[in-house]
């Protein structure tokens, strides 16, 4: 049975003392909180009981947060443990002090380009890892990419990929009729899970090549009025030229952002890997 109680900070949930929270959002709450076993901070996402108390995705959320558990890969966010504790669904992660790369963006504004460059070649490889172990992540977002700081507080060194087990069933498996229904943030959609085609790591491409637009020129692909307009946008309309919102970067990067964005999964990259690629050596040598 699914709890609808309130948490409360200081209480326990499957071996784990919630400390403070950090966050919250529509599929749930992260805490800091403490192991009580090793006696580590970790980061406890709790998920809200209108999402948990669906049966097909508590199987699937759990199923898939070990499948990313079993990936060591140092761009992805490593997964401590996961399931059910007294009707509550929770994810234990590690505990990164770092801001995610929206809270920077609205901090800070639109990344140098060999910053920018590097947290997508960060966020690429981890992507290509979990596609190579059969893992599509489908919401890949800058509220999902977390950041450690350098020493001098000044500089994302380092950045992890998060919320791999968040998904429910992929837009293959279950047609969308409301915007509520697929997993995914309109912003950053990709075409074939609006449509309800299947969806695999060419739609993570998708996805990073909005973070990265985003990261560049602080607004997002489609800056549009309402949600059935992105919806339509990323559907139908020509992504924005980002050379014309930053006229440091040549041309060339149009082209490759264009590609990456492409309606049909087919016209994209190979990889996420070989998308930041081409676009690192679009971009020159201030990308390096």
């Amino acid at each position: 049975m699914v709890r609808n109680q309130p948490i409360q900070l200081g209480s326990q949930i499957a071996g784990y003392q919630l400390e403070r929270e950090l966050g919250r959002g529509g599929m749930g709450v992260v805490y800091r909180a403490k192991d009580l076993r090793l006696g580590r901070v970790v980061a406890l996402k709790v998920l809200a009981p209108e999402v948990a108390q669906n049966d097909d995705f508590r199987r699937r959320f759990v199923h898939e947060s070990r499948m990313a558990a079993a990936i060591e890969h140092p761009h992805i966010v490593p997964i401590f443990g996961a399931g059910e504790s007294d009707g509550v669904l929770y994810i234990a992660m590690r505990y990164v002090s770092g801001p995610d790369l929206g809270a920077l963006l609205d901090r800070d504004g639109p990344l140098p380009v060999t910053g920018a460059m590097r947290i997508a070649a960060q966020v690429a490889s981890a992507l290509d890892a979990a596609h190579e172990h059969g893992l599509v992540h489908r919401d890949v977002k800058p509220g999902n990419i977390l950041l450690a700081m350098s020493e001098a507080g000044d500089d994302p060194c380092h950045a992890y990929l998060m919320d791999f087990g968040m998904a429910k069933p992929s837009l293959g498996e279950e047609p969308i009729t409301t915007a509520g229904q697929f997993v995914g943030t309109l912003d950053y959609v990709a075409p074939e899970q609006i449509s309800g085609r299947p969806v695999d790591g060419r739609g993570d491409q998708y996805h990073l090549a909005c973070v990265v637009y985003e990261a560049l020129a602080c607004s997002r692909v489609f800056e549009r009025d309402d949600d059935l307009a992105i919806l339509w946008a990323h559907q139908y309309d020509p992504p924005p030229d980002l050379s014309a919102r930053r006229p440091d970067l040549a041309p060339a990067v149009d082209r490759v952002l264009a590609k990456a964005l492409a309606k049909d999964p087919g016209h994209r990259y190979g990889s996420c890997g070989e998308f930041v690629a081409e676009l690192r050596s679009a971009a020159g040598s201030r990308a390096s």
